[in-house]
């Protein structure tokens, strides 16, 4: 018999999965847990529970003694005790992920960047400069370091292109692990490029070392969310 914590889950990502596909429209009512519980074939706390989860991903709203609505396009959602990539996460809500790389090149690594890292300082690394979509809309600028080492000697840095994670799992062969991560307000005027960078100064930025199963390094970012388009939630359990 599957445990609970699988039948949530896989109860969550079923309704995700119709939500995303229009299924619900924008504040339409979803079924009763009972309802809902008869469709699955679970019990109404399994159901309950991944209601849960999808309002902490901000894709519906319970109210007590009325129902559970689906949302109006809600901002993008990730929980932070999960390490999916940013594409997943924005697919995730029912949105087109999109990535525009600003800049790709090979460098001499800065000595902060060594410290974080835990890298010589004579280390070359491979920065990249990524703005991210959903939908066409920006949601978030990125800084990404790639330590020049899990690269192939003659790597052309114009192959890379879409998701960071994609191409380390399909090109490298690198699925990442781990990360250890620290977010941060922040408030400036000085983040991201392009058309709309002048437009926003209120950021979440998420600074994280990402790791292999064997412990290797293969990647440094710090991310930049526009707050307001993209926010994180922690699921806690007692």
């Amino acid at each position: 018999m599957a445990r609970n914590g699988t039948l949530v889950s896989r109860v969550s990502g079923d309704l995700r999965s119709q939500l995303a596909a229009g299924h619900y429209l924008p504040g339409a009512r979803l079924p009763t847990e009972s309802a809902l519980g008869e469709s699955f074939g679970v019990s109404r706390p399994t159901i309950r529970a991944a209601l849960r989860e999808l309002e902490a991903l901000g894709l519906v709203r319970t109210q007590h003694g009325v129902g559970t609505f689906a949302v109006d396009k809600p901002a993008v959602q990730a929980g932070l005790e999960r390490m999916d990539s940013i594409t997943e996460s924005i697919r995730a809500t029912g949105r087109e992920p999109g990535m525009v790389y600003a800049g790709r090149l090979f460098r001499p690594v800065l000595p902060e960047e060594a410290a974080r890292m835990g890298v010589p300082g004579d280390a070359e690394v491979l920065e990249l400069r990524r703005t991210i979509l959903a939908d066409g809309e920006v949601m978030a600028y990125s800084y990404d370091l790639m330590p020049r080492t899990i690269l192939p000697p003659d790597f052309d840095p114009s192959a890379l292109e879409g998701s960071i994670f994609e191409f380390l799992r399909t090109r490298l062969a690198v699925v990442p692990d781990r990360a250890v991560a620290e977010v941060h307000a922040v408030a400036s005027n000085h983040v991201g490029w392009g058309s709309e960078a002048a437009t926003h100064n209120l950021f979440v930025l998420l600074n994280q070392v990402h790791y292999a199963s064997d412990g290797r390094l293969i990647l440094y970012s710090r991310t930049y969310f526009i707050e307001g388009r993209y926010s994180f939630t922690i699921m806690r359990r007692g």
